[in-house]
Formats: C-alpha cells, structure tokens, sequence
C-alpha cells in the first residue's frame, strides 16, 4: 500500500481542507493558511519545478529560516519527484554548506534572501547547481539565479498545457522506499554523513509518534526549533499534518538573535498546546521565568519557591507512583496554582500543555522546576537515523530520568559491544528495527554497513529498558570514560551535573581513554568569576586573581567528592582528578558543538590532545599550572 508523504499530504487537505494548517508573521500578526490554500501553492510551485527541469530522483537543497515557504517548497519538490536536502541555517562556514551540496549532488537550491549571501560566496564551485530559487524578492539577480514569483508564474504556463493528471502523475508514482530527505548529521565524530529517510521512513514515524500522544485537529503548535532539524520536522509538521492540526513558525527578525528574541513574544500570540524543546532552550526559559519573579520583590520570590516545594513533591517524579499522603497537599497545590503559577503559565500562551525535549538528556532538575509550574518538560529519545522519534514521556506516562515508553510498532534489545543481547536492567547499545530506520547514508557504504545490520540500526547509544517498561539513555556507548583496568563509565550525566550545579562552569568534558585517572577539559564562566574574585579585592586579569578563580573552579569539582554536598551523586574514580582551562567555548562556529548542542568529542579532543596530555604530566596536574593560570588572563 502507498503511503508517501505525498499520500499523506492529500489525504489531510481532503479530511481537513479549511482547517488553519500554517501560521505565519511577517508583519503584525500572525496570517492562517488553509490546508487546501497550503495545497494549491505546493501544485503551484510543484508545476513550476517540473516546467524548470526538475526530474523525478534529483537532489535540491533547502536553506531558510523556519516559515510557510520552508513548508510548501519541501512538498512541492516531492510533487516533482526530487529529494530534499534540508540544510541548516547556522552553517557559517562556507566549506560546511560546500561539503553538502557537493557530497549530495544537488542540482538545484530553494533559499530565502538572508541566505543567499552564503550560496553566492561558493556558487562558482556549485558546477553541478542548474538553478538557485529564492523565496524573496531581491533588486537583482545574478547568473542561475531565479526568483520564486517567476517559478510560481511558471508553473501557470505549464498547467494550461498540462492537465491536472500530467501534473499529479509525478508525485503519485513516488513508492514508500523512494527517498524523500537526505538530512546532514553534524555527527560527534568525522564528517557530517547524510542519512536518507525514505517517504515510508517518515509516515510510519508519524504513526508511531502519535502512540505516545493522541493530538487532534485542534492543537496549535510554534516551530521554535530549525525546520532541517529531524525532530521538527517530523513532530513539527507532519504529525501536525496528519491530525490536520495547526503548525506556526517563529516570526524571522533580521538577525538570528532578533529571532531568537520573538520567541516569547510569539508564544503568548499563537497560544500553543505543546512546544518542541532542547536542554539549552529550556534553560533559557527557566532564567527568564526566575528573572521575572525576582523583579516583582521578596514577597512573590518567597511564595513562588514555597509554591514550587508543594508542587514538586505533590508531583512527584512519576504519575506511575502512588500518591499517598502527597494527595493531602492537592488544596495547597491548586491554591499555590491560582496565586502564582497560572500567571507564569500566561506568559506562554495559557494553553501549554507541555514541553518535549529531545536532543541532549535533560536535567531532573529541570523537569522537576516544569512540572512545578504546571507546564511538564517530558523527555523523549531518537536519532536523525531513526526519523527520529523512539520514545518518550507524555502527560499518560512519565517518569524523570527516563525517556519514556517506545512508539509502536518497534523492536528493540539492548546489547553488549559483541552485538549479544542483555537481559532487561542491563546497560548496552541501543539497538532498534522498524520501518522508521533509515535507508542509509548518502554515498557511504562502508558507514551504512557499520551501523545498520540485518535491518537493525546499531544507535551508538548506551542505555537500558527497566522492568516498568521504560527506556533510559545515559550518553554514548562509544563516548565512554575507560580506566585503565578496562571499566567503563558514560560521562554525560556527570558533565550535566556539573554545569547545572555550577554557576562557574559553562562547558565540561571528560576524558579518560585507559588511563591512571579521569581529567577534565573546562570552559569557566569568567563573568561570575569575575565577581567572585573581585569580593576578594582581586580582578580576573592579575596573576593572582587568576589563581583565586581556579581555586573556585576547583571547589566547585571538589562538591561531588567526598565531603562535598553532591558526594555519592557519582563515582568517585570517574569524577575529575585535575583539568585544564580552556580560554575558547565550545561552538557551533568552532565545530566542538553539533547542532543538536552535544559536544564532538572527537574533535575536542584532537584539538586539545596538547592540553589533555599535559594533564598526565607532573606538572599539568598541578592545579595552579601556567596553562590554565593563562587561560584566564
């Protein structure tokens, strides 16, 4: 049976044509767009594809900001049988977008006008690029350059002397394991690898998504994550799709920041039922929401964490535990919730329901602070190979620290590095089968062959399922802290701990690759340092004052060892015995951050391989040594 995106596609403007199926701002207020209007733009744009040359198996490239074109040019390549390349609009770096549109062949590119600038710089070495489309209007066009309202008035042309089954003829003979996107991981490791999905990769994880949570046509949702990103585009848009429910972009401001800046605002005008987080994300939120308390005075801070106090432990991490005495505390929880906490809620529109985050692990901490505020941030689990969706918490079901149940249909065992599968409670590599697992990687035999066997996708992630059934990841399987005598340890959770609980850390990576102990490579956060030493009559460039903020740098990793207040929280062996630090953050620009906000560790520590040595020295362990003393001046 056929089931493409295509198919899906036609089927929702048939169940739901005049429901609002895209929200968009571009001036004041945010302007609907019907299923069956968001139709007749994609056959529009479709017919101007196919009058343009696009034939059926071609690569095109989409590079734009989250918006209603993002959406349609997707579709319409698809109703003329190409394949997409979404490409994110953080790549900065000319030969980060060149490796892509080289290595996937494209031949054409769709691309809004504050990327353009970007395509232009290495467009004389895009031999293979036939035509750039841009979705705005621009004073004037260079050489293979064209603009959307020309493709647009193309695509007229060719529907007079095409009827609507020529046209139609294109994306209907798509089969399910024809390919539909080839998404570029900014992986921790090599270079980015191109993971194809399939039309069926990406149906099948729509009906396996919506297992875990029942959305109807009513519910909105706001796209705060980039549309190239996996997670958004599936859960962002074609599970809304699907429900014929609504889907709403960030409104773009001139600059990413200015963007990033119309998040809260946006919330609070589209009003969304759930929103599709990361970690960092969430952090944000969070200090925004401390920072709003603060201003109001003493009085609303002290109310807010005795609020905050009742409603944790009347929550609880699991809605699986009995609640016990915690049910006496309703009254105080719904009273806590109409002074103070419906009011927060406001801010984000009034009808969240609830966050999921995906990406990186997120903080118990965190999780803990949102179901407070009676927005809960429910973890889930997946992967770009995997379209991407594996798991997840859901108001049904959660559990804090775990990621939640599995989507439906899917197999999954847990193994040791030999590939034999463990009993469940036992930690191994996540691995997994179903119809959502990639079809491969873009050109890379050998890559394809190493991750997925016998139909099973070999996920890289360590985890367990537990004996209620739920699934918990704990980092990397290959990204393991190894002692010398062969123990292994994942490092994520100790490095979350380590930033969450300390105002003086930014980033943190660990390393121990079979050595005597485990060393540390350490990203200060030199504005609080700064104000920590200075309450010392010191300033932050002196030698001395340098040497002041290591020692606080050192007390803040010294908490999680015995006699600290987070002692027990790990093992002692694998916390760190000395670090160095670093005068660089880790960055997307940089390279040691993938899109996704995880560390490529491999890259850290090719870069720092000086500087990790150097800790197994004498002189390197010495906490005080002239590296890191310069790291800070």
């Amino acid at each position: 049976m056929s089931k493409t995106i295509v198919d899906l596609f036609e089927d929702s403007v048939r169940k739901y044509p005049n429901n609002t199926f895209l929200l968009e701002k571009v001036s004041k207020k945010f302007e609907p767009t019907t299923y069956a209007q968001v139709k007749q733009k994609v056959y529009r744009l479709g017919a101007g594809l196919q009058a343009l040359g696009v034939k059926k198996g071609d690569t095109m490239a989409l590079l734009s900001e989250g918006r209603n074109m993002w959406v349609i040019g997707e579709l319409s390549m698809f109703y003329a049988g190409a394949i997409n390349v979404p490409l994110s609009v953080k790549l900065e770096e000319s030969n980060d977008l060149l490796f892509r549109l080289i290595h996937g062949d494209v031949k054409y590119i769709m691309v809004s006008k504050t990327q353009l600038k970007k395509v232009r710089l290495i467009k004389d070495k895009l031999t293979e690029v036939k035509q750039i489309i841009v979705f705005d209007e621009i004073d004037s066009y260079e050489e293979r350059e064209i603009s959307l309202t020309k493709v647009n008035e193309m695509g007229d042309e060719f529907m007079k002397s095409h009827s609507m089954e020529e046209f139609l003829a294109v994306g209907k003979s798509i089969k399910n394991d024809d390919y539909a996107t080839i998404t570029y991981t900014s992986g921790t490791t090599a270079d980015p690898k191109g993971v194809i999905l399939t039309h069926r990769n990406y149906t099948s994880n729509v009906e396996q998504a919506l297992t875990l949570v029942d959305i109807d046509e009513t519910w909105r949702t706001l796209i705060i994550l980039p549309l190239d990103h996996c997670f958004a585009h599936v859960v962002g848009f074609y599970i809304m799709m699907s429900r014929g429910a609504t889907a709403a972009t960030v409104q773009v401001g001139r600059t990413p920041l200015e963007s990033l800046k119309n998040i809260p605002l946006n919330i609070r005008e589209v009003k969304p039922h759930f929103i599709l987080s990361v970690p960092a994300l969430a952090k944000t939120f969070k200090k925004n929401i401390e920072q709003a308390i603060k201003a109001k005075g003493k009085t609303t801070v002290k109310l807010f964490n005795m609020g905050m106090k009742v409603r944790q432990v009347y929550f609880g991490d699991s809605n699986l535990d009995s609640k016990g005495f915690r049910a006496l505390l309703k009254p105080l929880v719904m009273l806590f919730d109409k002074l103070i906490f419906s009011k927060v809620r406001e801010n984000f529109g009034g009808e969240l329901r609830f966050f999921i985050g995906g990406g990186a692990l997120l903080d118990k901490d965190l999780q803990k602070f949102y179901i407070g505020i009676g927005m809960p941030m429910f973890q889930g689990y997946g992967l770009s190979e995997a379209t991407p969706v594996l798991s997840s918490n859901g108001p049904e079901r959660y559990r804090f620290g775990s990621s939640g149940k599995l989507v439906k249909p899917l197999e999954l065992k847990i193994c040791d590095p030999d590939g034999k599968e463990l009993p469940v409670g036992e930690m191994g590599e996540i691995v997994v089968k179903g119809e959502n697992v990639m079809a491969g990687y873009w050109k890379n035999p050998e890559a394809t062959a190493e991750t997925v066997r016998d139909g099973y996708l070999y996920t890289g992630d360590l985890g367990y399922m537990s004996k209620e059934g739920l699934l918990y990841v704990k980092g990397r399987f290959k990204s393991l802290l190894i002692s010398s005598d062969g123990e292994k340890y994942s490092p994520e959770g100790i490095e979350e701990a380590m930033v969450e609980h300390s105002p003086y850390i930014d980033q943190i990576m660990l390393y121990n690759n079979q050595s005597a102990y485990t060393t540390a490579l350490i990203v200060p956060n030199k504005e609080q340092l700064k104000k920590s030493v200075a309450e010392q009559g010191l300033t932050l460039d002196s030698e001395e004052g340098a040497k002041a903020a290591l020692k606080i740098i050192e007390n803040q990793v010294a908490r999680f060892k015995k006699g600290g207040d987070m002692e027990g929280m790990f093992p002692e062996r694998w916390l760190p015995s000395c670090f160095a630090v670093l005068a660089e953050p880790f960055t997307e620009q940089n390279q040691m951050i993938n899109s996704t906000m995880k560390m490529v560790r491999g890259k850290i520590e090719k870069a720092y391989a000086a500087r990790i040595e150097y800790l197994y020295s004498a002189e390197g362990k010495q906490l005080l040594n002239q590296q890191n003393i310069d790291a800070l001046l």
